[in-house]
Parts: C-alpha cells; structure tokens; sequence
C-alpha cells in the first residue's frame, strides 16, 4: 500500500519505500503477533496455524511477558518516527484490539443489536490494524486526506472480509486443513455471522448464544442448525461485498503493478481454506 500511495502521489515509475513507511510494516507485523500471542491464551488455544502455541510450549507467564515485549518494541519503533498523528493512528489500534477483546467476552440480549454489536467487534480486533497501518503509510507519502480516507476504507474492508471468511472457515474447513478444531468459535462461546443469520433461521439458536453454547449438546446442536441454514453462504455474501468495496477504492488509484497485486490479494481471500 505504501509503494501504491508513493506511486499516485508522485507518479514514479519506480518508487522505493520511506524508512519510516517500512516502520509502519514492521509494527503492524509485530502488533499482530503479540495480539496472536495474548488470543491464544485468552482462548487456550493449543494450537496456532497446525503448531503448538507459545503458552503450550513455553507457559502461560512466559508467552504474556513475551506478547508484551513484542508489543513494547513496537512502540519504541513507532515513538522513534516522532510523527504525531501516525503514532495516534497506531495507538488506536492498540486500543480497540483490547476493546474489542472485552466485547468478545459479552453479548447483545436484543437480537436486532447482536449483529451491529459483532461488525463493530469485527473491525476492532482484525479489519482496524489494516485500516490505520494503510492510513498511516499514505499520511507518510504526503497523501491528501482524501487518500488517507480511501487507503482505511480498503484496509477496513479487507480486514472485514478476511474476518468474516475466517468465519466460515470454522464451519467448513477441516482441522487438519484450518490448523484448528472445528467449530472451535462456539466452543470458545462466540456467536459469529454463520451462527447470527441461522438464528433468524432457528429461533433455538438465540438461547444457546445467550447462555454461551455451555449446555449439554448446545455445541453440536448449533453447528447442524447452522449447516442446515444459509448462514454460511450469507456470510460469504457478506464478505464478497467488503471484498467489492475493498477493491473499488483501490480503483480510484493510479494503476500500477502494486495496486494489481492488492486487488488480487483481496479476491483470493476469498478463496482461501486456512
């Protein structure tokens, strides 16, 4: 995204990353991890991507100390830019990875705010590191803000789009292939899109969500109603419109082979199985 905002800028045929443009990768890369770090034991998650996570292997302490560390070399990187408003930009990040934490630890009673309140978790645990991080290398190429705007619009829907897929994925991949349990989101208690659209479907649903999928069956139960629904292919449908979106406002750019590739990237997520 960086090389694609110094190229409509500029207008450079060939046109090299800023030092403080490659920071911005590299925090968004470590803020990521960390974040991964911390979910895994908030989830006692024993695995990661088919591999044992940090905190089976190393122990819970260590893997938190080592999450924090990971998070505090970011923040030095990022303190070091001394540019007040990418560091503002990326300590929303930080703060809506924690809210969005804590709002995946509740739920909405009233079903017609249960799914506005998963959208707005949505984008504060994944889709809000893309937004800012993209935000922030155009504000380094001097964008207008109108460039701004647009680079968080595709860093928002992709994020969007990658989410709501991974979604999917916990209904339609297998462990083998996901690197995870199936249908590990419900026993982790979270009501996703899959499950939201078959609970307008099954009515049932709604008190398995309200009581976090702990009763007796409450699990397998969901997981058949959900398959028996639309509810999967509505939240692919979902995410093919953020995966739209993402790649219309990668259009009002200047073409150029990095544009390309991100547009490719936004229609391959789609299309992915891990």
């Amino acid at each position: 995204m960086a090389k694609v905002c110094n190229k409509h800028v500029y207008d450079h045929q060939e046109s090299l990353l800023s030092s403080a443009q490659k920071t911005i990768a590299g925090v968004a890369e470590m803020i990521h991890t960390a974040s991964l770090v911390h979910d895994d034991i908030i989830d006692l998650a024993d695995s990661r991507r088919g591999k044992p996570s940090t905190h089976r292997i190393w122990g819970e302490k260590e893997a938190v100390l080592a999450g924090n560390y990971i998070m505090s070399r970011a923040t030095i990187a990022l303190a070091r830019l001394e540019n007040t408003e990418v560091i503002q930009l990326l300590a929303t990040v930080l703060d809506d990875l924690v809210r969005g934490e804590f709002m995946q630890m509740g739920s909405r009673e009233d079903p017609n705010e249960r799914f506005t309140h998963y959208l707005d978790k949505t984008f504060k645990k994944t889709a809000s590191l893309l937004a800012y991080t993209c935000r922030s290398v155009a504000l380094l190429a001097n964008g207008s803000k109108q460039l701004q705007d647009l680079t968080f619009q595709y860093g928002k829907n992709l994020g969007m789009a990658f989410q709501l897929v991974d979604d999917v994925l916990d209904f339609n991949s297998s462990q083998e292939v996901l690197g995870k349990p199936a249908a590990a989101d419900l026993r982790l208690g979270l009501a996703t899109g899959p499950v939201l659209f078959a609970s307008e479907e099954f009515p049932e649903i709604t008190a398995f969500i309200m009581r976090r999928f702990k009763g007796e069956n409450d699990v397998e139960e969901t997981y058949d109603l959900v398959k028996k629904s639309t509810g999967i292919e509505r939240t692919m449908s979902l995410a093919r419109q953020h995966s739209r979106e993402a790649t219309r406002q990668l259009m009002k750019l200047r073409h150029s082979p990095e544009r390309d590739a991100l547009v490719e990237l936004t229609e391959n997520l789609l299309k992915r199985e891990r």
